[in-house]
Order: structure tokens, then sequence, then C-alpha cells
């Protein structure tokens, strides 16, 4: 006798084929059969005439390193059908954090994953790992290591190349984390300190991975103005390692790159995947994205971390300097020039002073204070010790369309769990707005191609062979719903309200959302 069977389910198994008329059986947290199974006995049946019967999502680029442990985490994810989440992104993990840089290395991760909980032991990720666990998640959670995280470890936020014995503690660290449980590598090079190697330094760091099949994925370097010498750099990388890469969030920030820079990316993609490497990539669906505030400063005032970019905020010169940067400067990431300060919206201020300014661009602060907005900007940021976000409008619409039509790209959210304040409406609806927006209204996808790019697609790209797919042997964690009903309710002013639609979701064979009610099990799994 099977635990559950599901009937009469129109089943859509991951792989981008049309749906077909069927039934699945449960057994053990497994997919026991599927099929025609009419003579079935099972514990539990349920009748799915009308809906559609998928493998659980995946989001493989989420920033809840620390969120899982907070109560009540998990509602967000499974209201919008997920399963499995995908932490340590970026290379900003939170784990493993040791030595002498420790609590400068998780205060330049708290605007991103949130504040760490006094008590927490993240030195090595064997120690993460084992927590996670013991907060008995609601869903499957797993961890790549960070490789920004480890450098900070190893030489804190020192610009300039590595040292010889650096570089030997850093493949060392890494090569634990790997056997900790770390289902791939992340980079940040678009962030302190990642940003200060160059292209041989970054492959001098990375160089335990060569030929080892361990996934890397990648925040690239610009994603503005040399956003395509970025690939060219990660292609390089790849090209050199031979292991499998995944550039994170694809996109063109600017104006001036929009429709110019994505199409060219793509083809480099394409070509190179006909040349043999093993290289693809993941989107989010909104025009905005959300990250530290202090990333439209100029890179190299970021050396020496946090509190020393606090104290050069407050220093004349150096203020003059970053605006000197900031005014014309096109060799880094510089947002406010790409798409200027009127699409710069602070979020997560912890000085009630600054509270109020949630959400309110960067110029509007400026107009209604009477200031410029570079110093209305440098001194929020050193209030605020450099420890708040933003959410930024960078990106346009006809480019996320492009990437997502990709038959080599995933879907992820990119949702960051900051400690308070305004949250980007990804972390609660970036799944049902792929359903509801680019498959129901705009018809950007079909269905099946939509529900591949969230649950197969992803989870092979990080090995993740029994999830992603409604096959026997599979993983039970299987999404219930009519897509008709599938619903996106939070907005960029009320971003927190759980997605509408999902009428089950199974995590391990085992109900997490029943007739689209929570049932309170947590039955995830440290991946």
């Amino acid at each position: 006798m099977f635990d559950y069977l599901i009937h009469n389910a129109r089943i859509l198994d991951g792989s981008g084929t049309p749906a077909r008329q069927g039934d699945v059986a449960l057994s053990g947290g497994h997919i026991a059969a599927v099929g025609h199974l009419t003579d079935a006995e099972a514990a539990q049946v349920l009748d799915a005439r009308g809906r559609y019967l998928t493998p659980g999502f995946l989001d493989i680029h989420r920033h809840a390193d620390d969120a899982l442990f907070r109560p009540g985490w998990g509602k967000a994810e499974l209201a919008q059908g997920l399963t499995t989440v995908v932490n340590g992104n970026c290379g900003l993990s939170l784990a493993p954090v040791e030595g002498s840089y420790r609590q400068e290395t998780l205060s330049y991760l708290a605007p991103i994953v949130g504040q760490l909980p006094a008590g927490r032991d993240v030195s090595t990720l064997a120690d993460y790992r084992r927590q996670a666990a013991h907060a008995h998640p609601p869903l499957h959670t797993g961890m790549l290591v960070g490789m920004g995280t480890l450098r900070a470890c190893v030489a804190g936020f020192r610009d300039g190349p590595l040292t010889e014995a650096e570089y030997r503690q850093l493949h060392a660290l890494l090569e634990r984390a790997l056997g900790d449980g770390a289902l791939g590598v992340s980079l940040g090079l678009g962030y302190a300190p990642e940003c200060f190697y160059d292209t041989a330094g970054l492959i001098r760091a990375l160089e335990p991975l060569r030929d080892s099949g361990v996934p890397i994925t990648v925040h690239m370097r610009q994603e503005g103005d040399g956003v395509v010498e970025a690939l060219s750099e990660m292609l390089t990388v790849a090209r050199s390692l031979r292991t499998p890469v995944e550039i994170s969030h694809l996109k063109a920030i600017g104006r001036r790159n929009w429709r110019r820079a994505v199409p060219q990316m793509l083809e480099m993609l394409s070509q190179a995947r006909q040349e043999g490497l093993d290289i693809a990539c993941d989107v989010y669906p909104y025009p905005a994205g959300s990250t530290q505030l202090i990333h439209v400063l100029p890179p190299e005032f970021q050396a020496g971390g946090m509190e020393a970019l606090t104290a050069a905020l407050q220093d004349a010169q150096q203020r003059a300097a970053m605006r000197r940067r900031m005014e014309t400067g096109t060799d880094f990431e510089n947002i406010s020039l790409l798409v200027g300060f009127e699409n710069i919206l602070p979020t997560s201020l912890h000085d009630p002073a600054d509270q109020s300014w949630e959400g309110v661009s960067l110029a509007d602060m400026a107009d209604r204070q009477g200031r410029d907005p570079f110093d209305v900007l440098f001194d929020l940021l050193a209030r605020e010790h450099c420890a708040a976000s933003m959410i930024d409008r960078i990106t346009d619409q006809a480019d996320i369309d492009d990437i997502l039509r990709a038959p080599f790209s995933s879907v992820i959210s990119d949702a960051t769990y900051p400690v308070g304040g305004l949250l980007h409406p990804r972390v609660y609806g970036t799944f049902p707005r792929v359903l509801e927006s680019y498959v129901r209204e705009r018809h950007v996808l079909t269905l099946p191609e939509a529900v591949r790019k969230m649950t197969r697609l992803p989870a092979d790209r990080l090995g993740l062979v029994r999830k992603g797919r409604i096959e026997v042997g599979a993983d039970a964690d299987l999404c219930l719903f009519d897509p008709a009903a599938i619903h996106e309710r939070g907005t960029w002013q009320d971003p927190e309200q759980l997605a509408a639609g999902m009428d089950y979701v199974f995590v391990a064979g085992v109900p997490a959302i029943a007739e689209g009610r929570f049932t309170g099990s947590r039955n995830g799994e440290v991946l």
C-alpha cells in the first residue's frame, strides 16, 4: 500500500514536455509509481482532476543562510511552491566564518543574509549544517560555499593579491567546506573582497576545482557597462578550470546597455555551449534588484571592511574622491551613473531617524531635504555604519523576457533577508510571478517550459538528480495547483504577502500545504 495516491493529475514531469494525464503514487518520501494506477491502494487518495502536478520548485539562488533559523521561516517559500532552496550565493555564505576577521566578515554579510544571533557557531560548514538540521526546516535547504567569505577569513578586506601562504590557507578552507557538504562554490566578483582579484588570481583561488565537476555560480565582476567583458572573463575561467559554471542573475544594468548587451551575451553563452563548455545562466523576473547600499560605491573604497568605509564616508577628502569616481567612472558597476539616484531606494535602515526614508529614492530624499544626493547618500551610509540595503531599478523588461526564453536559463529569486525594513517582493512572489505574468498573461513561456526552468533544469545544474522531476525513484517533492489560481499578492509598497494558489505542496512525501493551508509539517532535509 502506498502512502499517497494522486489520481487524475495533469502531470508536468519537469522535462519541458507537454502534460499527460495520469496518477502518481508516493511511498517513503519517494515517487513509487507513475502511470494509470487504477487498482492501486493508498492510505491517502487525492483527486487532482483539472489540476497540474509538477515537481516541487527549486530556487538555487537565495540568501536565507540566517533566515532559516527565524520563527516562521518557510511559509513565504512554501506558499509559492518551493520545496528546495540553495543559500550561500554571490560569494557571501554565512559559513564558514572563523579567525581574526570573523566579526568584520559577519558585519559585511549582515545586509544580505541577516544578523547572526548570539551563540550561533558558523566556524565550519559542518557546524552550520548541523544547526540547520536541528532547526527542522519545513523545506529542503542546501549551501554553497562563498569564496568571498573564505577570502575574508584568510585576508580580511585587504586590496591586492594574496600571498602564497594565504592561497594555501584559502584552498584548505575550500576543500574542507566541500568535504563538509557544500553543493558547490559561489563567487561575488562585484563585492569586496573578491573584486580585488584579477583574472589570474581568481583562477589561482579556484585551482582545487579544476576538472572536479563541482559547480561554480558567479555574480560577475560587472553587470553594467562592463558586463560583456565580465562574461568573457568567466568564459576564460570556465575554459581553464573545465568545471560547470552558472552565471547568476544575468542582466544588463543601465538604459544605455539595454537591448544591446543581453543579446550579445546570450549569443556568447550559446556559442560556448556549442564548444562544449558546461555553462548556463539564471534570471529573476523583476526589473529591480536588491543588495547592499554600499554596492553603489567604487569598490576600492571598500578595502578594509565596513568600519574603514564608514570612517572614509566621514572624511571630506575621501568623500570628494568617491564623488569624482561616481560622477564619471565606467570601470566598475557605477549604479548611480547608470540608472540615476531616482532609481536607488534605501531599505533596511536601522537608525530610527532614517527609517521614515525606507523605500524613498535618494533623489527624492535629496529634493525633500534641499541637499545634494551624494551628500545624502554618504551621510546615510555613515549613520547606518554601511549596514543598509537598497532596491535598485536597473534592468529592461524585454531583456528579462529574452533571458527567460533562452533554453539554458533557470528561474531564481536572489531573495535577500536583511533584518527589518522593506523587503523586495521577490522574497514572497518570484515563482508565482513567472506562472502568472510570464506564462498566463504575457505568454513569454509555455507552462511546461516554465516548470522545467523552476524544477529539473536548476536541479541538474547543482547535481540534485533526484529532485526537479516526476519519475520513479525521485524525491516526492511535488506541487498540485490550478494555474489560473496562482497569484503574486505582494507589491513594491507591501511585499510581505503570501502568494496564493498552491493547493498541495509535498516535501519528502508529506504535505506541507494541504487544501491551501499550512500543515505545520517540518519535513525538510539539509542537503
